[in-house]
């Protein structure tokens, strides 16, 4: 065979090799639809955990004025609500009703206490006033330990604070002459008390309001009508449910006993609303100190002295 021959064997079966390399089928790339299915969808990815809001720990100070009555039962809700948020500081004054209506209505303190309704002319005075019931408490005719008084009816008590009765004798009890203490004007349980048993409806159904006697001695807090009461022999004061003791001595009202109990299923009536005032809704940390009073933990410490709200 000639070298030319051989030359072109050569050629054609090298290029009958290059066409099989190129016949063989290459490996198909993914078209978009196989992407598509490949990928996870929103369903079969792993879901994204959202994590919890942190809620802002609470932190402040609020400051609290008005009722005596009211003041230690907000001082023991203020301890339980400080004990759960380490920098709060809550600061309570006492002053009486008057000043906690006043102190509410002017911004000048965050929270007004009140151991009364608030006045029609309290409301025309501050038209932004928001009332917080938080608590009803009774009111107890008290006297000295060492009298002994069984039961007197409310005109009788009417009697005494008027001066119009000048003598225990006269309602049952002994040869003694009535020494009448109370609360000083602007007291939101003086007020409660004129309202609920100084003032009656007489026969055509008109409110008489009869003033309590000029020769009363006037204490400024619950606090000093019980150590009065309870150190000067033959008065005759009333106190606020949470201020009863064995220092002084409760006296039935037609036959009931000044007790929560009896306030509860409606036998004593002489009893009024506890309030918190604030100048429009409450707002920030004064609205989580309401709210926790308010909440089933504040009402289980009201319940130790008082009557709940729910």
């Amino acid at each position: 065979m000639s070298r030319k021959i051989f030359g072109l064997l050569s050629i054609m079966l090298v290029s009958a090799l290059l066409l099989g390399a190129c016949s063989t089928p290459a490996a198909e790339e993914p078209t978009p639809a196989a992407e598509e299915e490949a990928a996870p969808t929103m369903e079969e990815a792993a879901p994204v955990e959202e994590e919890a809001p942190v809620e802002e720990a609470l932190s402040g100070q609020l400051q609290l004025a008005g009722s005596t009555t009211v003041q230690p039962l907000a001082e023991v809700l203020a301890e339980s609500f400080m004990d759960a948020n380490p920098d709060v500081v809550v600061e309570i004054q006492g002053g009486g009703s008057s000043v906690g209506v006043t102190s509410a209505g002017e911004g000048t303190v965050d929270i007004g206490n009140a151991s009364r309704g608030i006045k029609d002319s309290e409301f025309e005075t501050f038209p932004n006033l928001t009332v917080y019931t938080i608590a009803f408490d009774g009111i107890a005719i008290v006297t000295n330990p060492e009298l002994d008084i069984p039961t007197l009816s409310l005109e009788q008590v009417r009697g005494i604070f008027s001066g119009e009765i000048t003598n225990f004798s006269e309602v049952g009890g002994p040869d003694a002459e009535i020494v009448i203490v109370s609360r000083e004007e602007g007291s939101g349980t003086r007020a409660a008390f004129e309202e609920l048993v100084m003032a009656y409806k007489d026969e055509n159904g008109e409110t008489v309001e009869v003033p309590i006697s000029e020769n009363a001695l006037l204490q400024q807090s619950n606090g000093q009508v019980s150590t009065i009461v309870s150190t000067t022999p033959n008065t005759v004061g009333y106190l606020s449910f949470g201020y009863l003791s064995d220092a002084v001595k409760g006296v039935a009202i037609d036959g009931v006993e000044p007790a929560v109990e009896n306030v509860k299923n409606g036998t004593y009536s002489i009893f009024r609303p506890l309030n918190m005032l604030t100048n429009g809704e409450a707002q920030g940390l004064a609205k989580a100190f309401i709210d926790y009073i308010l909440s089933d933990a504040g009402q289980e410490i009201v319940a130790e002295d008082y009557i709940t709200v729910k």
